[in-house]
């Protein structure tokens, strides 16, 4: 199933003037790998390109049979301290998947990093909106390539 499977990682923040290409090239990219078999698409539930990785595989799932969304999230209490908007959305995107896994039950210094282990440990490919060598999603697209998985970084210009 790994071989099927493709896991998204990315920042929180996306400039304004660069999200209709950033959704657009993820979106070129999603239906790209779907023609290549992979089937299943794990997210981390973050604010950002998480978010916006889970909504663009619930809105081309409806033509494509077979595409799965799954979310790998920390905690329980991921949502703690966001504001009420993006809790909503988070809700409406955790509705929607076709499953959802927790690796911890309450938030601990590292659920963070056993979430992104984890997404990228039970994956083939790895797509992500990297502009930055430092924090979570440079630690996380390190240990993909670390692990042989195939990176696809959206913030590039990218050819399958």
């Amino acid at each position: 199933m790994r071989n099927e499977t493709c896991c998204f990682t990315g920042h929180r923040q996306i400039p304004p003037g660069e999200r209709a290409e950033i959704a657009s090239r993820l979106e070129r990219v999603i239906s790209d790998l779907y023609q290549r078999g992979i089937r299943y698409y794990g997210a981390g539930g973050a604010l950002g390109f998480d978010a916006l990785a889970a909504r663009t595989v619930i809105r081309l799932r409806e033509n494509c049979p077979g595409m799965k969304l799954i979310l790998v999230l920390p905690c329980l209490t991921q949502t703690r301290g966001w504001r009420p908007e993006d809790i909503a959305e988070y809700e409406r995107i955790k509705a929607q998947a076709d499953k959802v896994v927790y690796t911890a039950q309450q938030y601990t210094p590292g659920c963070m990093h056993r979430r992104n282990r984890h997404l990228v440990d039970n994956s083939g490919v790895c797509v992500c909106y990297l502009t930055r060598n430092s924090g979570g999603t440079a630690y996380t697209v390190n240990y993909a390539k670390k692990q042989g998985v195939n990176v696809f970084n959206i913030a590039e210009n990218i050819k399958l």
